[in-house]
C-alpha cells in the first residue's frame, strides 16, 4: 500500500496554523505579518513531515511549473556538445526550475512528439538545441510559450545563442601571427574555391569569415588550402598528408576543427615533423583530445556551458528577440611556437 502524500493541511495543523498562514509562509510571501514564531513552526513542521509542494496545483494556480522544457538532436546521447545540457542544468537549478529533457535524433516525427510531450506537462518555455550549430525546423508551438533556439536558428523563433564564431576565426589567426608565423600557413578543412556556392552553415560561414578577415588585415595568403566536407581525422591526415607529398613548405597548419587537427598530427609524425617545432598548429572546438594530443593542441573552444546556461537564462527572463553571441575561450597548450629558421626560434 502507497503511502499517503502529505498535505499542506497536514503542515498547517501540525504548526497550528491555518492552511492559507502556512501556504504563504511556505511560498516565500514577504508581507505574511506572521511571526517569527509561525515560520519556525511551518518550516519545522513540512521538515519533520517530509512535506513537497504539489507542483502541478500551484501550477494552476500560478500559470508557472517551473519546469523547462529541452530538446535536442542528439546532444544528450553524444559526449561532444554535452556541455550544452550540462549549463542549462545548472542554470535551471539555479532558477529552482526542474528540466525536461527530450531527445529526437533530428527525426521530424519525434520532434512533434516532443514537443507535445513537453506541452502536455505545461512547461514554462521551452529550449531547442544542436549538436552542431544549423538552422533547425521546428513543427508548430503556441504563440504564448517562450521559446529559446540553443546553437541553432529558426525565422519563427528569434532568440537564438551561438558561439561567436567570426571572432573565434580571428582568435586563431592571431595565435599565429602573434607567434611570428606570416607565410606558409596552410587552411585545413576549407577552400572558398573549391567550396564556391557551397553551404555548410551559418555559424561555419561566421567562422570562415573571421579567419579570411584576420589573415587579410594582416596581409597575409594560404600557402594551401585543403577543402574537406567530413572534418574527422582520417580527412585532416589525409589533407596534410597529401600537401606534404606535393611538397608544399608548410610552418604552421589551421584546421577547421580539432578532430581534423588530430589526423594531421599523425601525418606530419609519419613525415618525421614535429610539432610544433617543425609545424605549429592551432584548431577549433576544444574537443576532449585536444587536451591528449601531444604536445597538447591549442584551440578556440566552444563554450557549450556557459551557452546552455544563457539558454536557459535567456527564456526565464523573456530576453528581446537577436542573436547572443557567446565569447569562445582561447585554450592554449603546446602546439605553437615561432618559425624554424626565425632569429626568435633559434
Amino acid at each position: 500500500m502507497s503511502k499517503k502524500r502529505v498535505t499542506l493541511a497536514d503542515v498547517a495543523k501540525m504548526a497550528g496554523l491555518s492552511t492559507t498562514a502556512a501556504s504563504m509562509i511556505l511560498n516565500g510571501r514577504p508581507d505574511t505579518r506572521l511571526s517569527q514564531d509561525a515560520h519556525d513552526r511551518v518550516i519545522a513542521a513540512a521538515e519533520a513531515l517530509g512535506y513537497r509542494p504539489n507542483v502541478a496545483a500551484r501550477g494552476l494556480r500560478t500559470d508557472k511549473t517551473h519546469t523547462i522544457g529541452f530538446i535536442s538532436d542528439v546532444v544528450a546521447t553524444t559526449r561532444f556538445a554535452s556541455g550544452l545540457i550540462k549549463g542549462a542544468l545548472e542554470a535551471a537549478e539555479a532558477a529552482g526550475h526542474v528540466m525536461l529533457v527530450l531527445e529526437t535524433g533530428g527525426e521530424p516525427h519525434r520532434e512533434a512528439e516532443a514537443i507535445a510531450a513537453v506541452l502536455d506537462r505545461q512547461v514554462d518555455g521551452i529550449v531547442f538545441a544542436t549538436m552542431r550549430a544549423r538552422e533547425l525546423f521546428i513543427p508548430p508551438v503556441p504563440q504564448d510559450t517562450p521559446v529559446v533556439m540553443l546553437n541553432a536558428t529558426n525565422p519563427r523563433h528569434q532568440v537564438a545563442v551561438l558561439p561567436d564564431e567570426e571572432t573565434g576565426g580571428r582568435m586563431a589567426v592571431e595565435l599565429l601571427t602573434r607567434a611570428g608565423h606570416d607565410s606558409g600557413i596552410a587552411l585545413i578543412g576549407q577552400s572558398d574555391a573549391a567550396e564556391h556556392d557551397v553551404f555548410r552553415s551559418a555559424t561555419v560561414a561566421r567562422r570562415v569569415a573571421g579567419i579570411r578577415a584576420a589573415m587579410a588585415e594582416r596581409g597575409i595568403d594560404f600557402v594551401a588550402e585543403e577543402s574537406i566536407w567530413l572534418w574527422e581525422p582520417e580527412t585532416g591526415y589525409a589533407a596534410t598528408k597529401k600537401l606534404l607529398e606535393a611538397g608544399v613548405r608548410v610552418r604552421a597548419l589551421l584546421c577547421m576543427n580539432d578532430r581534423l587537427a588530430f589526423g594531421a598530427y599523425q601525418a606530419l609524425a609519419e613525415a618525421g615533423l614535429s610539432v610544433p617545432s617543425d609545424v605549429s598548429i592551432v584548431s577549433f572546438d576544444n574537443d576532449e583530445l585536444a587536451a591528449y594530443l601531444r604536445p597538447g593542441l591549442t584551440t578556440v573552444a566552444l563554450p557549450h556551458e556557459a551557452m546552455g546556461r544563457a539558454a536557459v537564462e535567456l527564456l526565464l527572463s523573456g530576453a528581446a528577440e537577436g542573436e547572443h553571441l557567446i565569447p569562445m575561450p582561447v585554450v592554449e597548450r603546446d602546439s605553437i611556437d615561432v618559425p624554424r629558421g626565425s632569429a626568435a626560434h633559434d
